[in-house]
């Protein structure tokens, strides 16, 4: 017995449906010299009649009796786990997607992500992934991320994806009754000050600290963390400064009443892009996924735009502050 071509099973579970050979051929869109060949087919294959006609319906032998219940299931599998393969619809979809993003990317991106996403996907949820690029760039490739949002170092360009959000610089945060430090930051007054500084591989921060060390001069480091969140809080408690993305600076300078002042020299500002692996390129979902956040962040940083549903009530309700 040789193979059975999968169209030929769509033929018999129509007939098995309709017990008519027009009938049938109308549900699946084909002529009926064309469904009679294709059951000629079929009938040849097993050696059998299948169907035969009596009182003006066809009905099924013996052996087509026995290939009802195995058609059916293997049609229902196809219908419900293969065909909607290539489809996506984010209305009625329950999927998780993990995305990998710093302590400040959830902080930026996430307020306005999961809003959209509540307004047209109430269903999907997001896994906020952080992990070391070397672990991303492996669960990327494995499917078990399915995006990058932030500012990534090292990356394979042969294997992944990826799209310019906005650029964005550096600012330095002072607490507004700061001692030595007034509206204006020279450079002896940031190399003389106590500093929080933030060390993240493979994220933004690390463009930053090149610039330091291209610069060679030492600074006067109080505290070292891989994190950011409670550095702000640390500054609005104390003499030290620190230095952030200009996203988060501006943040927590309207949330804290800190002073956002510029870097008394020139580092160059830093891209966010998303990224993606290059199997999740025509993945249907993950596409989607990727026009959401294109929508949302392409050339629009979100804590300086008017359509951030989010960052614009919250940073307006919290009042200016040291604006650069």
């Amino acid at each position: 017995m040789g193979r059975l071509d999968l169209n030929l099973l769509r033929v018999l579970d129509a007939m098995f449906t309709h017990r008519s050979v027009s009938a049938a051929a109308r549900a699946l869109g084909l002529t009926q010299p064309g469904l009679s060949i294709a059951l000629k087919r079929l009938r040849t294959h097993f050696g059998d009649e299948l169907f035969v006609r009596q009182a003006g319906v066809m009905l099924p032998t013996a052996l087509a009796e026995r290939l009802r219940e195995p058609t059916a299931r293997t049609m229902a599998t196809i219908r419900a786990e293969i065909l909607p393969a290539g489809k996506f619809d984010p209305g009625r979809s329950e999927r998780s997607f993990a995305i990998s993003l710093s302590d400040l990317g959830d902080l930026v991106f996430l307020p306005d992500l999961v809003a959209r996403l509540r307004t047209v996907a109430p269903g999907i949820s997001i896994r906020s992934v952080a992990s070391e690029p070397s672990v991303l760039f492996r669960g990327m490739a494995e499917g078990t991320i399915d995006l990058a949002i932030g500012h990534l170092t090292n990356l394979d360009t042969t294997s992944f994806y990826e799209q310019t959000l906005f650029e964005q610089g550096f600012v330095c945060l002072v607490r507004k009754d700061h001692p030595t430090i007034g509206d204006a930051l020279t450079i002896d007054l940031f190399f003389n000050a106590e500093q929080i500084v933030v060390t993240q591989e493979g994220r933004s921060q690390e463009r930053f600290e090149k610039r330091m060390r291209d610069l060679g001069r030492e600074r006067r480091i109080a505290l070292l963390s891989p994190h950011f969140m409670s550095v702000p809080l640390l500054v609005a408690q104390s003499d030290m400064i620190t230095v952030v993305p200009a996203a988060v600076g501006r943040i927590y300078a309207r949330l804290l009443r800190l002073r956002m002042l510029p870097i008394p020299f020139d580092v160059p500002a830093v891209e966010l892009r998303q990224f993606w692996h290059r199997r999740a390129h025509a993945d249907p979902a993950v596409t989607w996924l990727r026009k959401i956040v294109a929508d949302l962040f392409v050339g629009r940083d979100p804590t300086l735009s008017a359509q951030s549903p989010f960052w614009s009530r919250l940073l307006d309700k919290a009042g200016s502050s040291g604006e650069l």
